[in-house]
C-alpha cells in the first residue's frame, strides 16, 4: 500500500483563472451539470469574485485545487448591528479528504469571519451525512440549531 505524503494546504481566495477547476470541485454535489450553463456560470463566479461580502476560498496541493468553500458576510441589525456569516458550497476531491484541506479552507473562513466581528457563522448540512457532520463538529461547529430550506415550486418551463 502506498503512503500518502502529507502535504501542507495552501489556501487562499479564488481567483478568476480558478473557474474550471471550481466546476470539477462542485460536481460533487447532486443536479450539477455544468456543460449546457457555462457561459451563465462563468458570470456568477465573475460576481462572487466582485463581491467584497463574499469569500471564495480555495485549497491548492501541488497545483491542483483539492478544496474549497464560500463565505457570505450578512449586515444584521441584532447584536448591535455584528454581521455574521454563513459557509456554503463545501467541497473535497474524494482523494484528498482526511487530509487537512477541508479544514484548511473552513478554518480561513473562520478566520475571516472573526476578523470582519462575525458574532457566528453558520453552515447547513444534509441531515443524513453523518460523515460531514463529524467533520464539522472537528472544526468546532456545534449542533445548536435546527435548520430549515425552502425551494421554489418545481416550474414546467
Amino acid at each position: 500500500m502506498q503512503e500518502m505524503v502529507a502535504t501542507k494546504p495552501v489556501v487562499r481566495p479564488a481567483l478568476i483563472s480558478d473557474f474550471e477547476k471550481i466546476l470539477a470541485l462542485i460536481e460533487v454535489f447532486p443536479h450539477q451539470d455544468h456543460r449546457q450553463d457555462k457561459d451563465k456560470l462563468h458570470s456568477v463566479f465573475a460576481e462572487i469574485l466582485a463581491d467584497k461580502r463574499l469569500n471564495m476560498l480555495v485549497a491548492e496541493c501541488e497545483g491542483q485545487l483539492v478544496s474549497t468553500c464560500t463565505l457570505a458576510i450578512i449586515p444584521n441589525l441584532t447584536r448591535r448591528g455584528r454581521q455574521y456569516g454563513l459557509i456554503e458550497v463545501v467541497a473535497t476531491l474524494a482523494p484528498f479528504r482526511r487530509r487537512g484541506f477541508g479544514s484548511a479552507v473552513l478554518n480561513a473562513a473562520l478566520e475571516t469571519a472573526w476578523r470582519q466581528n462575525c458574532y457566528k457563522v453558520m453552515l447547513q448540512s444534509g441531515k443524513l451525512n453523518l460523515q460531514a457532520h463529524e467533520f464539522y463538529e472537528a472544526i468546532g461547529f456545534v449542533d445548536s440549531k435546527l435548520g430549515f430550506s425552502a425551494e421554489p415550486p418545481v416550474s414546467d418551463l
